[in-house]
């Protein structure tokens, strides 16, 4: 049994594992290539948004969205990619995992089209003036950068995206039936929904870069 006393039958090892998924057909084996070539920065171009996922040293984990126009992210070299930080929440809940644990995972989306592309490496948070300048945005350089080594990368098949139909708008549900942010905020935080309405619409309204 696993450690989570809930679940009473859990695979406890890779060969159980396997014997239950199987393994992976030759294409999906080769398909990893250790750097940037021109396919994969052509999907980084025109990529307006990723996740970035982080541990730190103690392996607790978060995953984090990053936004931009497309062509956002900087990329250096077939090896080197930097990911503009723009205003959040100051919780820097990635920068301080990458301070104890450089690994990262990144996959870049592109809106209507169903496969993703994943790159995983190394991270170091960048200062250098002369890379932040290049992405400047409205005359607002970020005030720091994620820099990425890479060391793979490969396109990710389209089943998830097939099977939630996540482009497709027949399948959205009515906006008015949404979760509402500042409803859950509100619960949440303990502040007024109507403190809290204010205090979003400002930070979209002016922090935007």
């Amino acid at each position: 049994m696993g450690q989570n006393s809930r679940f009473n039958q859990t695979v406890e090892n890779e060969e159980e594992l396997r014997s239950i998924i199987g393994f992976p057909s030759e294409l999906v084996k080769r398909k990893v290539i250790p750097y940037l070539d021109s396919h994969c920065s052509d999907f980084i171009s025109k990529s307006p948004f990723l996740v970035l996922s982080t541990a730190d040293d103690k392996g607790f984990c978060d995953v984090s969205p990053r936004g931009d126009a497309p062509g956002f992210v900087l990329i250096l070299d077939e090896k080197h990619i930097v990911i503009p930080e723009r205003p959040g929440n100051r919780r820097i809940d990635s920068m301080r995992n990458i301070l104890s644990n450089p690994r990262v995972g990144l996959l870049f989306t592109i809106p209507g089209m169903e496969e993703t592309l994943r790159v995983n490496g190394k991270a170091t948070l960048v200062k250098d003036e002369a890379i932040l300048e290049k992405m400047k945005v409205n005359d607002r350089k970020p005030l720091i950068g994620i820099g990425v080594e890479v060391e793979e990368c490969f396109i990710h098949c389209a089943k998830a995206f097939k099977r939630s139909k996540l482009w497709d708008p027949h399948s959205w549900e009515r906006k008015e039936l949404l979760p509402s942010a500042s409803t859950i905020l509100s619960a949440h935080s303990k502040i007024s929904q109507e403190d809290v309405d204010e205090i979003l619409e400002e930070s979209y309204r002016k922090r935007l870069y």
